[in-house]
């Protein structure tokens, strides 16, 4: 078969594989590149320990709390059920029947071991991812209703609406997210606290000025990026829609912004990466999320090198399954 044939029937250029080689080449150039670096660096790599940054089976002792004897020891299934009598009171544990160390009878005081087991739990990585995905979440959801109000606001007739927009936009915009933080936490939560105090209600925990500051920083962004989607669309469709009866906010809901969404759609794609990555920045405000989980592995464990890689690993898959899913949603929407 010909090369144009080739061409014809694949859609691909003729000197396709060539590239995909080349490609493959300078991927395997970067990996020997890089693997040369760490063989030149007086480091000792120790990616053995990496797997308790994920999940590590911890020991948990069952202690008593009072002094007594063991009156009882019943088992049903796997579990045991230990009972402490002591003189005006008693105590029950409840603990796997193979960790079991005392026996019935025997005389106890407050701290020693009834019982002892492994437990899985999560490491300090799994724990700091947790944490970001839940503030990537809510402060992206936040962020977009912000920013969708703020648009259409900053294109609103009404000046009282369009200048509270611009001058949103621009402070937002214009100020360093670290310091949006600082302010966020330091000034406005402890007036918000102290007033809550004041009135006996509880305090707001500190991730929840987290994620209100990502949610304006980011809301700031999605607002331009709503603007110019909705000012993309030619004015006749807004004109057609209310020469058929439509109120202002119907054609907006029903005919400009399914339009615009379609070409929104990447660079808001683009301003949620930056968002989770932004989220990095929250530790600060002493919120454990990846990278100040990643911090505190380091610093318990002296293993920068190991910890900062894997971190970077697991940025690039949360940024790269969101850009793949909204690849996904371009492609149903070009369907549709």
């Amino acid at each position: 078969m010909s090369d144009e044939n080739s061409q014809r029937i694949t859609g691909r250029s003729a000197d396709y594989n060539k590239w995909v080689m080349i490609f493959c080449i300078g991927v395997l150039l970067f990996i020997g590149l890089f693997y040369y670096a760490t063989q030149k660096i007086q480091y000792n790599w120790r990616w053995n320990r990496t797997p308790i940054y994920f999940a590590y089976q911890d020991d948990i002792d069952i202690t008593a709390t009072i002094d007594g004897e063991v009156s009882s020891i019943k088992t049903e299934g796997g579990t045991a059920t230990i009972t402490v009598k002591g003189m005006d009171e008693s105590e029950s544990y409840t603990a796997p029947a193979k960790g079991v160390q005392v026996t019935e009878g025997e005389f106890i005081s407050p701290g020693d071991t009834l019982a002892s087991y492994t437990k899985w739990k999560p490491g300090l990585l799994v724990i700091g991812l947790w944490i970001t995905l839940k503030i990537s979440v809510m402060a992206t959801i936040l962020g977009v209703l912000i920013g969708i109000i703020s648009g259409l606001m900053r294109i609103s007739d009404n000046p009282a609406l369009r200048w509270t927009s611009v001058f949103y936009v621009e402070l937002i915009r214009g100020s360093p997210l670290m310091v949006q933080i600082l302010i966020w936490y330091f000034v406005l939560g402890t007036l918000i606290n102290d007033l809550l105090s004041a009135y006996g209600f509880g305090q707001i925990p500190a991730i929840w000025y987290g994620v209100a500051s990502l949610a304006c920083f980011a809301g700031a962004y999605v607002s331009e990026i709503v603007r110019g989607g909705i000012q993309s669309i030619h004015r006749g469709q807004t004109e057609a829609a209310r020469s058929l009866g439509m109120s202002y906010a119907q054609s907006m809901r029903h005919i400009i912004l399914p339009q615009a969404l379609r070409r929104i759609l990447p660079p808001l794609a683009g301003q949620f990466i930056s968002l989770i990555k932004d989220s990095s920045l929250l530790g600060i405000i002493a919120i454990r999320e990846l990278t100040k989980a990643a911090r505190e592995a380091v610093t318990a464990t002296l293993q920068p090198f190991e910890v900062y890689i894997l971190l970077g690993l697991l940025y690039l898959v949360l940024t790269f399954t969101l850009s793949m899913y909204v690849q996904y949603l371009e492609r149903r929407m070009a369907i549709s």
